[in-house]
């Protein structure tokens, strides 16, 4: 592992108390185990050098969280059903929920210029959970089963991960309820990028609303 990746993952325990930050990531140094932790965190210099210049590295440490939420979802236990692996990563949301729509509205915004809010990041990240998911509890759907399979679990987490930013103590309840329905959901492709535009553009409201916009 490199020095930058390293720090990285060091990085993921700060985004509790310090956000998806240049400061969470300036602070990793900190976490080092001795002899090998500094004093003082990095320079913004060095943030930059290391993670990239300006909301770069901030859009560096939240595609990071999102790789860990994707080996979260690898730890659960064998035989886990696809709610309780579900729940997990939703639980895994928890501890940096107030920081999430702020991260998931800098995604979707353009690093350069302005044009419309980009869904993939959001498209992208629900499908990576539901594969991984499907994955973890032996789905064995071939095809176009598979696609089908994968793109109505992604449009249910999406659908769950938005609850949970409103309301996160039903965000569970609120998922069973649409699992124990997906057996008559086949959403296309269409239909997953309208729930994550929603998403994203609900998020940014959230931001808006907050004051951070």
């Amino acid at each position: 592992m490199s020095g930058a990746s390293r720090l990285l993952r060091l990085s993921i325990p700060l985004v509790r108390t310090h956000g998806f930050t240049r400061e969470a990531l300036a602070r990793s140094v900190l976490e080092l185990p001795q002899p090998e932790a500094h004093s003082q965190p990095l320079s913004d210099t060095a943030v930059s050098a290391l993670f990239g210049s300006g909301d770069l590295a901030r859009r560096t440490l939240i595609r990071a969280w999102l790789d860990d939420g994707i080996r979260h979802i690898q730890s659960q236990p064998t035989g886990s059903t696809l709610s309780e692996v579900l729940h997990a990563r939703l639980e895994y949301n928890e501890p940096v929920l107030q920081h999430l729509p702020e991260a998931f509205a800098l995604l979707a915004s353009p690093a350069y210029g302005i044009i419309p809010l980009d869904p993939r990041p959001a498209i992208e990240h629900a499908f990576k959970v539901a594969d991984e998911a499907c994955h973890v509890t032996g789905d064995a759907s071939l095809q176009l089963a598979w696609h089908a399979r994968r793109g109505s679990l992604a449009a249910i987490y999406t659908a769950s991960e938005l609850h949970q930013l409103t309301s996160p103590k039903t965000a569970c309840g609120f998922l069973d309820s649409l699992l124990d329905g997906s057996s008559v959901l086949e959403s296309s492709m269409n239909e997953i990028g309208i729930f994550s535009s929603y998403f994203v553009k609900s998020c940014v409201g959230i931001v808006k609303s907050s004051g951070v916009l």
